[in-house]
């Protein structure tokens, strides 16, 4: 059994599944505070070790995980006298599992990279309950052979473990993921709520779109909760406004300009700033139905 010890940061729903699988694979931990102690806790209770600070948990790991939100909660915990850096070693590897700009990451892996460890990008698909249960879709990339070292960390983590190629890959092709599904999803709200406008049976709309190449998960997903109200896609909308968000970044980084997410960006935005930001991301469907006739 693997004996080094894993320090992970940001045991928030999908974090703290992941800690609880690694725990039950046997794996030391040592965790970092989150403001809902919940996960920390439950951790802490199961024989992990609560670190002071990210460099505390740098010092007493050998590989150290990030779950965090935001590109800049990760730089928070990875910079500064506290952060991962202050503490990192040679050899060491250090994985980033959240949806981050591919600029941050190219940034913070060269900063790694000046101290001898390795950062690796492993941005995650599927929910709370697959890490729980080690059927995530895990997307890494970065230093093969840093990969290599952790490969089989990952493959507890995940049913679907994908080495993409060079840093910030992942993260690339995670926004690139998020953009066309939340295009996708967008238009079927749209759709399904522009149907209802026009007195047209939105299911009638349905059967039509699925029987031709249009047909998706997404589609069925948004479908879904406009004929029963069953989320399948436990997405906030929030959280989509931010993935979509951060693609329209990296293009502009990139020194390009996208098209096709303006529309989608505006919508989640709106949606946002009109308090539905903590709704599910089907649930625009209700949204739509109450805000077609708004002006622009």
């Amino acid at each position: 059994m693997d004996q080094r010890t894993i320090g992970f940061i940001g045991l928030g729903l999908m974090g703290r599944a992941m800690v609880e699988c690694l725990q039950d694979q046997g794996h030391q931990m040592v965790v970092l505070g989150h403001r809902d102690r919940t996960g920390v806790d439950a951790a802490v209770a199961r024989g992990a070790i609560e670190a002071s600070s990210a460099a505390e948990l740098a010092r007493q790991s050998d590989v150290v995980m990030l779950c965090m939100g935001t590109s800049d909660q990760v730089e928070m915990r990875m910079l500064g006298n506290d952060g991962v850096l202050a503490g990192a070693r040679h050899g060491q590897v250090v994985i980033d599992f959240g949806t981050s700009l591919p600029a941050s990451t190219l940034m913070l892996g060269a900063m790694l990279a000046d101290c001898g460890a390795a950062y690796l990008d492993a941005p995650l698909g599927r929910t709370p309950s697959h890490a729980r249960e080690g059927k995530l879709n895990i997307m890494c990339s970065g230093d093969a052979g840093a990969f290599e070292q952790v490969r089989h960390l990952l493959e507890e983590l995940g049913e679907n473990v994908f080495h993409l190629g060079p840093l910030g890959t992942g993260h690339t092709i995670k926004l690139i993921n998020n953009f066309y599904a939340m295009t996708s999803a967008c238009a079927m709200a749209e759709g399904l709520a522009m149907a209802e406008a026009a007195g047209v049976d939105p299911q009638a709309l349905y059967k039509v779109l699925a029987a031709g190449p249009n047909h998706s998960g997404m589609m069925d997903f948004i479908n879904n909760y406009a004929r029963d109200g069953q989320i399948d896609l436990a997405f906030s909308v929030a959280n989509a406004a931010k993935d979509v968000g951060y693609y329209r970044t990296m293009a502009e980084d990139l020194g390009m300009r996208s098209r096709m997410s303006g529309a989608t960006d505006a919508l989640l935005k709106e949606a946002k700033t009109r308090e539905f930001g903590d709704k599910m991301v089907p649930q625009l469907v209700d949204y739509l139905n109450d805000h077609l006739k708004d002006k622009a």
